[in-house]
């Protein structure tokens, strides 16, 4: 290559350096550069900031020609070009030379996206758990192909192969610091969808998510059905039980295909939703329908046993059944999941 480049040099000077800048960037990718150290490199070449970014992290790194990071905020890029991997726009890398590019500039950047996507596909993302809303509804869309969707696990940093499950999530807390939460010791990668948080991981500890979340969860495997269950669980959540596992509710998931005018028409939801008018009564029949005794639903409410009795009468006198017999319970328990999941 260098002989090819003396001999080419007699006849153009910029052969000669796209030439150069060509072994330049072959040698940066036999020694297995990462990001920082490309980006780096980069900057010392072309004797201006260099700068890359992936959409799947969001992170800018920007490195000057004595190899530091650039100071923010940035000023406008002099140069782009986009990171490209399999067909996609994966991210973007650009120079910050001021003034006019210079005549090298084109040739750096081509071989800074190429080298970027090949570290890219080799380390897979940073280590970053918020991840790109676009590949992540590509991984859990119905409609995606198996090869898209395959594409975008791997940009995630998930390997071929590993059964990804899904979270839906509603939570005060920022969503990455739920998805650090929930999996320590796990790759997570979390996005916002519309008003619903999605974490997408391979092992989830439901006991670890923290107080004031909600979640539903998912079964591992084909990431777009685990959505859809995930989707399910999160409308069975309540205070009482902010956490529900999809593979957990068994036969009460076909309460959500329950057509909801259906529903409104049975007497049990009916009567429900004329309790829901007074949350005392809601609340102290959501704590005995979760725990199943009266004395245990005391506990939950910090109420004395007796108190929380007389109210339960009261609310059977209301739905027009004992709630103290096991029927009464199981209705009860049927009627109040049915009301939830209207209009959820």
């Amino acid at each position: 290559m260098e002989a090819l480049a003396v001999r080419l040099s007699g006849f153009d000077s910029q052969v000669e350096g796209a030439i150069r800048v060509i072994m330049f960037y072959d040698t940066l990718m036999r020694r297995r550069v990462d990001l920082p150290a490309l980006a780096r490199a980069s900057a010392g070449l072309a004797e201006c900031v260099a700068g890359i970014r992936l959409h799947g992290t969001g992170q800018a790194i920007r490195m000057t020609p004595d190899g530091r990071q650039a100071p923010a905020p940035p000023p406008p890029a002099s140069g782009t070009a986009p990171i490209v991997l399999d067909a996609e726009e994966i991210g973007t890398v650009w120079l910050e030379r001021p003034g006019p590019p210079g005549p090298l500039d084109e040739a750096v950047l081509d071989r800074l996206a190429i080298a970027a996507a090949a570290v890219a596909e080799r380390y897979g993302p940073a280590g970053t758990t918020m991840a790109d809303p676009a590949l992540v509804e590509l991984v859990i869309c119905s409609d995606s192909d198996e090869a898209a969707r395959a594409r975008a696990l791997r940009l995630l940093g998930f390997s071929a192969g590993l059964p990804v499950r899904v979270a839906a999530v509603r939570s005060q807390l920022p969503l990455d610091q739920v998805g650090s939460l929930v999996c320590p010791a796990r790759p997570v990668k979390a996005a916002l969808l519309a008003d619903v948080g999605v974490l997408l991981t391979t092992a989830i500890d439901p006991a670890l998510f923290p107080a004031g979340v909600r979640a539903g969860i998912g079964a591992a495997g084909s990431p777009d059905r685990s959505w859809r269950q995930a989707r399910t669980a999160l409308r069975f959540t309540t205070r009482c039980r902010p956490v529900v596992h999809h593979d957990d509710l068994g036969a009460l998931a076909l309460l959500a295909h329950v057509p909801q005018d259906t529903a409104r028409d049975n007497p049990d939801v009916a009567a429900i939703a004329r309790l829901a008018g007074t949350p005392e009564d809601l609340e102290t029949l959501d704590a005995y329908c979760a725990t199943g005794a009266l004395r245990r639903a005391a506990d939950v409410l910090h109420l004395h046993h007796s108190s929380v009795a007389r109210r339960l009468e009261q609310i059977g006198r209301t739905l027009g059944f004992e709630l103290t017999e096991p029927t009464g319970l199981m209705r009860a328990r049927l009627a109040l999941t049915a009301w939830r999941l209207l209009d959820d």
